[in-house]
């Protein structure tokens, strides 16, 4: 009988150490919050992503099996209905929790042709009013708001799974000093270019460029397969003309037809920035690694200017 109840006890031990470090499965829309999870998570669990490298945010279809994986993992976090459009339909028949970090509180959050605000200005209800389509919704691309996806994450985890809260809360803590440290080093970094000019295909950069002290000359706007009438490439070109030598920066996969077109005979560099961080791994250390190839690339462009 004592060995019969050694052994229930022992399996009774096993399966509620199985249970403590079953991992939370934790899903986000996009490759950056998957990197913010990927901190939080580090040593406990490996967050994973809807978008597959090269997808567009605005624009996905999704496939049943990502609509399954939408309904059975355990958190799910997206930026909100201003950037992933294709999501709130499914969203409403999942049970579990949701996060759109646009919502958050403490954010600082940019309007197209608006300086920027706080969630916490007016309380918590301050953003749920925007105009549609008005918010500029790259808001991971400031490391503040980076802090602020953090510590909502490492609060779930530590409820959904409080064996390793410990480990989250001391993760989100790393995180901000990682931060910290790399804050520094890029605010160093942008001050050499501060001023120069620069022309941006897609206005997705703001939050950058506001947190390092830069201002992009110029946007065109271009929407995917549409291509501007000739008055208006013939305005673009005007203005690249009058600021002479500068940079162009698309972002990839594709670089626009346009892009030759109105550079061409100019003293204009075409380069890139990836505002989804496509390059970067999805590690403890993703995040830092977006934001810091985002300033070797503008740098490396401007610099030569």
């Amino acid at each position: 009988m004592s060995r019969i109840f050694a052994l229930f006890v022992a399996f009774i031990a096993t399966l509620a150490m199985a249970q403590a470090q079953a991992e939370v499965r934790v899903l986000t829309s996009i490759k950056p919050l998957q990197q913010i999870a990927a901190a939080v998570q580090d040593g406990v669990g490996t967050p994973e992503v809807l978008l597959p490298p090269g997808a567009s945010p605005h624009h996905y279809a999704l496939r049943p099996s990502d609509v399954r994986r939408v309904g059975d993992v355990e958190l799910l976090y997206w930026i909100g209905p201003d950037m992933e459009g294709f999501l709130p339909r499914v969203l409403k028949t999942r049970s579990k929790p949701s996060v759109a970090v646009q919502d958050l509180p403490g954010l600082h959050l940019r309007h197209f042709g608006e300086d920027s605000h706080s969630n916490d200005e007016d309380g918590d209800d301050h953003d749920h009013d925007h105009r549609p389509g008005s918010l500029d919704a790259h808001l991971w691309l400031s490391s503040v708001n980076a802090r602020v996806i953090a510590a909502k994450m490492a609060a779930d985890l530590s409820v959904a799974d409080p064996a390793n809260a410990a480990r989250y809360q001391s993760n989100l803590k790393a995180f901000g000093e990682r931060l910290d440290t790399l804050d520094l080093r890029l605010q160093k970094r942008m001050a050499g270019i501060s001023g120069k000019p620069f022309f941006v295909f897609h206005e997705a950069f703001d939050y950058f460029e506001s947190a390092y002290g830069l201002k992009h000359t110029g946007v065109f706007s271009v929407a995917a397969q549409v291509q501007p009438g000739a008055q208006h490439v013939a305005a673009m070109r005007k203005r690249l003309q009058e600021v002479g030598k500068t940079c162009v920066f698309s972002e990839p996969p594709l670089r626009p037809r346009l892009a030759e077109t109105l550079t061409a005979g100019l003293p204009v560099t075409l380069a890139e920035l990836d505002a989804l961080g496509g390059t970067a791994p999805a590690s403890a250390q993703g995040y830092e690694q977006l934001l810091e190839t985002l300033g070797n690339d503008l740098a490396g462009c401007l610099e030569k200017l």
